[in-house]
């Protein structure tokens, strides 16, 4: 990230060198954070925010499951998002707001349930999985990782602490030789990659792991159960196995850095023609012509700066 962009820190535009935290942050010794990862995009009609509201309900979701006090309200921090990017001077842009517990103490308990940084960086960020993968699809491996179990960490919830199991899965995946990896459940059906939910394609139909399965439910994937559905095609939630990977037509993988990427070999095993299918192809020209200006807004999920 440029060190010319400002950063958003705990109610003000700031310098670099300005946004600290102290090396005996809860956050730091803990994992006591929760983030968002948001897209702006350059759009026809200029830089436009894509679900920005959503983004917020969810990390306000995820702090309040940690019992994490926010101090400022969804609306300011909804206008603090827009200010960081404005003064970004980025067309297209990625926006991390973070929410973390400071430095109330050491143990498990804060000290101070009150002490808490929130962050907004703003920063350019192409293709998180490479521009030719987004094309042609990447090569992805299932990995010896499961991904968290019930009732353990809540999958659901976007904490800072649950990519500790992410870094596993891609350093696995990257030291086979792979673009990316694959986590099973603790029952051996498919959950998610290291950052990004999963669809597959059977005989025409879209499926993809239910919540149940230790998934985040992101919020590009429920963009894609949308703009399909839009098309007249129908997702199914449902368990999914590893065996069905192998023989499935296609596979793509979504998520706010990932968008919409093919997965054109698992395991070495060729998936389909072995590149971008053509049900994944017009779901992504879907997907991306929310943004040149080729699908309708019909949802309002786009918001002006």
């Amino acid at each position: 990230m440029s060190d010319n962009n400002k950063i958003w820190f705990n109610g003000a535009l700031r310098e670099h060198a300005e946004c600290m935290v102290h090396v005996q942050s809860h956050a730091l010794h803990y994992g006591s954070s929760v983030f968002e990862g948001i897209r702006a995009y350059d759009t026809p009609d200029g830089t436009k925010v894509f679900r920005l509201a959503d983004h917020l309900k969810r990390l306000q979701y995820s702090a309040d499951v940690y019992r994490i006090p926010m101090p400022w309200s969804g609306e300011e921090l909804h206008q603090a998002c827009r200010d960081t990017v404005r003064a970004s001077g980025l067309a297209s842009a990625y926006i991390r707001p973070l929410v973390s517990r400071g430095n109330c103490g050491l143990g498990v308990i804060p000290k101070d349930m009150n002490v808490v940084d929130v962050t907004i960086i703003v920063t350019p960020w192409g293709a998180y999985l490479g521009e030719e993968g987004l094309k042609n699809g990447i090569k992805a491996c299932i990995t010896s990782w499961n991904r968290l179990a019930p009732n353990t960490m809540p999958p659901g919830v976007k904490a800072s602490g649950n990519y500790l199991s992410s870094q596993l899965i891609a350093f696995e995946a990257r030291d086979r030789g792979f673009d990316e990896g694959i986590g099973l459940g603790i029952d051996g059906l498919l959950s998610e990659g290291a950052g990004e939910n999963i669809f597959v394609i059977l005989q025409d139909r879209l499926i993809t792991p239910p919540a149940s399965s230790s998934i985040l439910s992101g919020i590009t994937r429920h963009t894609v159960i949308q703009l399909a559905a839009d098309m007249g095609i129908e997702t199914t939630e449902q368990t999914i196995s590893r065996e069905q990977l192998y023989v499935a037509d296609e596979i793509f993988m979504t998520g706010t850095a990932a968008e919409v990427t093919p997965v054109r070999q698992l395991d070495h095993i060729s998936i389909g023609n072995g590149g971008c299918g053509p049900l994944t192809r017009k779901i992504q020209d879907a997907f991306f012509g929310l943004f040149n200006g080729r699908t309708r807004d019909n949802h309002n999920w786009l918001e002006p700066l």
